[in-house]
């Protein structure tokens, strides 16, 4: 799929060169935002970008533990060096970024909105999120029944707030 032609969001091309740059340095803790931006020349994924729109993303709309300003995604996060890796599950979020909107909080490309040569990055990092969560934070997610049922709630009330969704549960009639 020609870049012209796809709805290859910025996020989503700066997804794209940090999980490459992970992938060619497994053992990094993260990447400084200038190597980042070099893996995005160096692919290719800032054709047709202005190179001022990717400054914001990388400093707040795509970093889950930042203040958002716009942009809610959790898409990578801030290590204490300063420098950015992947989002993994468990990651600190700054409550900000909750959004009732999941497209809004997205942690990683939508298949069908990036060109297809970068599609097997996402099986690639359901793989090395879950060891990295295992290795970083001690904890087997897909060990651990509790933890496996993160989220499998939230079509419940996806469509309110779940304030809103338990006042009108104490409304109805019983």
């Amino acid at each position: 799929m020609p870049l012209a032609e796809a709805r290859f969001l910025v996020a989503d091309r700066i997804w794209i060169a940090v999980a490459l740059l992970h992938q060619q340095a497994p053992d990094r803790e993260g990447f400084p935002k200038d190597e980042i931006r070099q893996k995005m020349r160096e692919i290719g994924v800032m054709e047709g970008l202005n190179p001022a729109t990717v400054a914001p993303h990388l400093k707040e709309h795509m970093v889950a533990n930042e203040r958002p300003s716009t942009g809610k995604y959790q898409m990578l996060f801030k290590t204490p060096s300063g420098n950015l890796r992947l989002f993994l599950p468990g990651d600190y979020v700054d409550p900000r970024r909750q959004s009732r909107r999941s497209s809004k909080t997205k942690q990683f490309p939508n298949r069908e909105e990036i060109p297809a040569k970068y599609v097997p990055l996402l099986d690639w990092y359901s793989d090395w999120s879950k060891k990295m969560t295992v290795n970083t934070k001690g904890v087997n997610y897909e060990d651990d029944l509790l933890i496996r049922l993160i989220g499998s709630g939230k079509h419940i009330w996806a469509d309110e707030h779940a304030d809103e969704y338990v006042e009108n549960l104490r409304r109805e009639d019983i």
